[in-house]
């Protein structure tokens, strides 16, 4: 099959029908298993290590391959691997649902790590190979970053319908006839791309790439969910350690993974600086809006997850904004606008109380989530179209590498001072009778104050949960106005680094090399 220039049209939209589908079950796939966890801990008994580990694997091993398997898909054959992930995904989701044990279940949430690693890279850069007109793949982009922000809001809600009616490994066969699905339609309405260029595949590099991102991704990870110690603190230099040994290589090599030349496209670093400042900053806050629903407001998770979906509406707003301006507006002040939307919803975030009227909360965290989401749309859009064609599929899993780094690192420095205030808030402001173990685990986190208050006598369990629902949103205010400064330098970064770029209707239809 041969690629075709100028404007896609019914066969090239069927596709991305077909390439929205994996995008939204591997995103869902990341909250699904939310609401499963009590059940698994009934019926596999994992330790509380074993715990961290099915909840976090997959997310491990998916940052850690995604550079490797967006080059080899460049080598290879994008159609063919995502085709090979679809496949991989059926086979290990089968393997988590029937796992009969916590050893068996981490092992298969590796391997849904690692299709869903081949994937990824190759929706967005088969998009790259489809539309070449710029503003239709603008839309496609968009629909495509909708699909994405769906699948994360839509994973926990799926996850407690199926588990209302079914057992635990219900919630992973989910994917399975989506994935059923792809295999069949993908050989008759997706281009098969490769690159042009031969050349052997570089293993050493794949595995100082894989070295690179696994302690990073888990040093953050593991100090923002369980404080401060020795071994993931001692992760993040050993990561860096490999990170240098990585670009020496890719300088080196002769078919190296990545093009660090791609990094000298003011367009494609641009785009990747943004992305990552702007997952900073929704992902970190992220955390706080769940918890605030479920701990502060006392809704189950269930409802909590039914409610997060009303700021999806923002969501979709923006990414239909996005596409109706592209081609109007330049992406430097359409970058900017988002961010300080984004810086908006920031602000209004320092206004929320323990007591404040629901719409307040879901009304911030809407205009938060469309003003970043909308940047986001953008920057996937330039990585595509900045890099050569040959190059998307790496490219586009770099930029994705780049979102998890930045969603991890959100989550640890944003959580860290979240905890850091409410910790400090409740030293010494601790109701009396409220001492010893109690007091240790009230002070830890607020799911461990509204656990304490369950277990005190009426007034003083009262007194406690309004004390420490006080000092939560204390804590949700110093992390909202770091959100906020880092919207707005984002906002200035992004103008910065955007501003040579004409709006995209000035851009000619690529001609793409010959697919094979």
């Amino acid at each position: 099959m041969t690629a075709t220039t100028g404007r896609a049209g019914r066969r090239e939209w069927t596709g991305l029908a077909v390439l929205l589908l994996p995008t939204l079950v591997l995103s869902m796939d990341m909250g699904v298993l939310f609401f499963a966890v009590p059940f698994i801990s009934t019926t596999l008994a994992p330790s509380g290590t074993q715990q961290l580990w099915i909840m976090d694997v997959y997310s491990f091993l998916l940052a850690g391959l995604l550079i490797t398997m967006g080059a080899l898909g460049d080598r290879i054959g994008r159609r063919k691997l995502l085709m090979t992930g679809a496949a991989g995904f059926i086979g290990a989701s089968l393997l988590a649902a029937y796992a009969d044990g916590p050893g068996q279940l981490i092992a298969a949430r590796a391997l849904l790590g690692a299709a869903g690693a081949t994937v990824m890279p190759s929706t967005l850069a088969l998009i790259r190979n489809m539309f070449h007109d710029p503003k239709q793949r603008q839309a496609a982009l968009g629909a495509w970053g909708g699909a994405l922000t769906a699948g994360a809001s839509l994973g926990p809600v799926a996850g407690g319908l199926l588990l209302d009616h079914f057992w635990w490994g219900s919630v992973f066969l989910l994917a399975v006839p989506v994935m059923v699905l792809v295999l069949v339609a993908a050989p008759v309405l997706l281009p098969e791309y490769r690159s042009p260029q031969r050349g052997g595949f570089d293993l050493l590099g794949a595995g100082l790439s894989l070295a690179t991102v696994l302690p990073l991704v888990y040093g953050v990870k593991t100090l923002a969910v369980d404080g401060w110690s020795l071994l993931p603190a001692l992760a993040l230099p050993v990561g860096l350690l490999f990170a240098g040994a990585f670009v020496l290589r890719q300088r080196t090599a002769a078919a190296p993974l990545l093009d660090l030349a791609l990094f000298r496209i003011r367009a494609f670093s641009g785009a990747i600086s943004v992305n990552t400042v702007a997952m900073f900053a929704m992902m970190g806050f992220t955390l706080f809006t769940s918890q605030y629903l479920q701990l502060v407001k006392g809704m189950s998770p269930l409802t909590a997850s039914l409610w997060a979906l009303v700021p999806s509406v923002g969501v979709f707003a923006a990414v239909g904004v996005g596409a109706a301006l592209a081609g109007k507006v330049r992406p430097a002040v359409m970058m900017a606008g988002g961010f300080l939307v984004g810086a908006t919803g920031f602000a209004m975030m320092t206004l929320v109380g323990p007591h404040s009227p629901l719409a307040l909360v879901l009304t911030a965290a809407g205009v938060l989530a469309a003003g970043t989401v909308g940047t986001m749309t953008l920057t996937a859009e330039l990585v595509v179209s900045s890099a050569p064609a040959e190059r998307a599929g790496a490219a586009s899993a770099t930029s994705e590498t780049a979102v998890e780094l930045g969603s991890s690192l959100g989550i640890a420095l944003l959580g860290a001072a979240g905890a850091a205030v409410y910790r400090s808030q409740l030293d010494g402001n601790l109701p009396q009778g409220v001492d010893g173990e109690l007091a240790h685990t009230a002070q830890d986190t607020l799911g461990g104050a509204v656990a304490v208050a369950a277990q005190l006598p009426g007034r003083l369990g009262t007194e406690l949960l309004e004390t420490a629902r006080a000092a939560f949103t204390d804590g949700l205010h110093v992390a909202a106005a770091v959100g906020l400064v880092f919207a707005l330098g984002a906002a200035v970064l992004a103008y910065r680094l955007m501003s040579h770029l004409p709006a995209r209707t000035a851009e000619p239809a690529a001609t793409e090399p010959a697919a094979v």
